[in-house]
């Protein structure tokens, strides 16, 4: 049997005194009878698997759009290898895998399509109506948009969770309601208060930075299979190039895939064996006896260390520079911003052209509730669909068809 190595960890067998308990969930806004079968966290994992918004995902992409080929990722399969990473860490540490599941699967839910670029489109174009934030976006989904219950808009998610989705990033005010605030969580600001001005639960900033591991892992993976970088390169990249140069010496027959694949993998084991290791020194030294504790410590608990947390941010970097903005991509994300301004446009002006259930909730052309429909029934819309709407509305040539 092989020993041990120095990042192995043995799951703990109960809940840490600083995870969030189910069973002293601070609850749903509207009160529900609770699963006989399932914690309140499992239950608001299960909601948010079934709803409309998370199989969407599927035909959503991270940097290439759905057709530039199959084997990317999507927001789907990313929100799975976060939850998977979210998921593992969690377990070491003896917090709440189901509540940081639940986070990891709902973090993307708010996106519209063609990533980043479609953000900055939505969000260009309801400058004078607010604005557009994905996370404000995903509280939106989970507690207006999504309609599959009788009793209520939205899928009554519990506190904790609701919080995780709006602040896994960290506060977003100081003490009171601050005006710069995305619309929508100004707006549910007023019927239940997220604690905007605390850090998160220690789930939820996990699933932050598994967020970020998953996609720096999975966007050097897709950027070498799309020809944006090449293996040479990759020696000389931050983080993970000395991964890539012990890989291309030993194994120099090796094939491609296998050595992307291994690199993708060790690096993934020493972001989260560090990760792991600096919770476990922090929350020691801050003596964190609580969920509240947590949130009131007035800094994260979670991060890297300072040497891998610098090596992560020169990653994002260099990343930025070889994928994000390669010529390439920004054609690709160029044509995609004009889609969204161009189909905005149109809607704003013409509300009568959305479906019927969308037109009814808007009021007269250009006003601000309009605005707000139709930046909803854009950002729900896939890659895909969003191209074919513009197709229907803007190509002279193509057939006649609703």
């Amino acid at each position: 049997m092989n020993s041990p190595s120095k990042n192995s960890f043995s799951p703990p067998v109960a809940l840490a005194p600083w995870a969030c308990d189910p069973w002293s969930s601070r609850g749903r806004l509207i009160a529900e009878s609770e699963s006989p079968t399932r914690t309140v966290f499992q239950r608001d994992r299960d909601r948010i698997v079934h709803s409309a918004a998370f199989r969407r995902l599927k035909h959503k992409t991270q940097v290439f759009v759905y057709h530039e080929g199959d084997y990317y990722r999507t927001r789907l399969t990313h929100s799975l290898e976060v939850a998977q990473i979210a998921r593992s860490v969690c377990r070491v540490l003896g917090l709440n895998e189901d509540l940081a599941e639940t986070l990891a699967l709902a973090h993307d839910l708010g996106h519209p399509p063609f990533g980043h670029a479609g953000e900055t489109a939505l969000d260009g174009c309801m400058a004078d109506f607010g604005g557009f934030d994905h996370n404000a976006q995903a509280l939106r989904i989970v507690t207006r948009l999504e309609q599959r219950y009788l009793d209520f808009d939205g899928l009554n998610l519990t506190w904790e969770t609701l919080e995780g989705i709006v602040k896994h990033n960290g506060p977003l005010i100081g003490v009171g309601i601050d005006a710069a605030l995305p619309y929508a969580i100004r707006e549910y600001a007023d019927v239940q208060d997220l604690e905007l001005h605390s850090y998160p639960s220690a789930e939820a900033q996990i699933c932050a930075l598994a967020d970020e591991i998953a996609y720096n892992t999975h966007d050097i993976d897709d950027g070498l299979r799309a020809g944006l970088l090449d293996l040479e390169t990759m020696r000389d990249a931050p983080l993970v190039g000395p991964i890539f140069v012990h890989l291309l010496d030993r194994y120099p027959d090796a094939a491609r895939s296998r050595i992307i694949n291994e690199a993708g993998r060790r690096l993934i084991t020493i972001l989260i064996g560090d990760l792991v290791n600096e919770i476990q020194t922090a929350a020691m030294r801050e003596r964190v006896c609580s969920p509240d504790h947590v949130r009131g410590l007035g800094k994260p608990l979670v991060g890297f260390s300072r040497d891998i947390g610098k090596g992560n941010e020169a990653l994002k970097k260099f990343l930025r520079k070889h994928v994000y903005r390669h010529y390439k991509v920004n054609r690709i994300m160029s044509r995609a911003r004009r889609v969204v301004e161009e189909l905005f446009a149109q809607f704003l002006e013409e509300p009568d052209l959305l479906p019927t259930e969308w037109q009814e909730q808007c009021d007269r052309p250009g006003t601000r509730v309009t605005a707000r429909i139709v930046c909803d029934y854009i950002a729900g819309m896939t890659d895909r669909y969003a191209y074919e709407e513009h197709r229907r509305l803007f190509d002279l040539h193509s057939r006649m068809q609703p």
